[in-house]
């Protein structure tokens, strides 16, 4: 299954397969799970969330998605408009993953409150602004 990138104001009602809504003013994107079973998945998008590129092939969700709450709990990346498949994780796995990500989380807003210098500025600039990069909504 292929993958192409639809911006949106509001999220639709109704999904269509192979459309991966995005409604940047809400930091969310949406899509129906590619294993077929229907589910909506709704993916936060931001610094420590998912973060998507938009490419020439198509779009990418960075990390992957885990539908661990739903039945399916089908697991894949979307990579340049394409569903790679990933393993299935154990309850450990999933659980160990959470942890991960609250971490990170934690992580990121700690970095956020310490001072900044200008030097760390500089280098966050440097990231944010070098050539060649995709364009990647936060």
């Amino acid at each position: 299954m292929r993958f192409r990138l639809e911006r949106v104001q509001y999220m639709p009602k109704q999904l269509q397969p192979g459309l991966l809504y995005v409604a940047e003013q809400f930091g969310a994107a949406a899509h129906l799970c590619p294993c077929g079973c229907g589910t909506k998945v709704r993916i936060p998008l931001g610094p420590t969330e998912w973060r998507l590129e938009e490419t020439t092939e198509g779009p990418s969700l960075f990390p992957s998605v885990g539908n661990w709450q739903h039945p399916c709990q089908s697991h894949y990346w979307i990579a340049r408009g394409e569903v790679v498949w990933a393993k299935q994780w154990t309850p450990e796995e999933i659980a160990a993953g959470r942890r991960r990500e609250e971490q990170r989380r934690e992580a990121y807003y700690a970095a956020r409150t310490r001072p900044s210098t200008m030097l760390g500025r500089l280098g966050r600039w440097l990231v944010e602004h070098l050539p060649g990069r995709h364009k990647t909504i936060k």
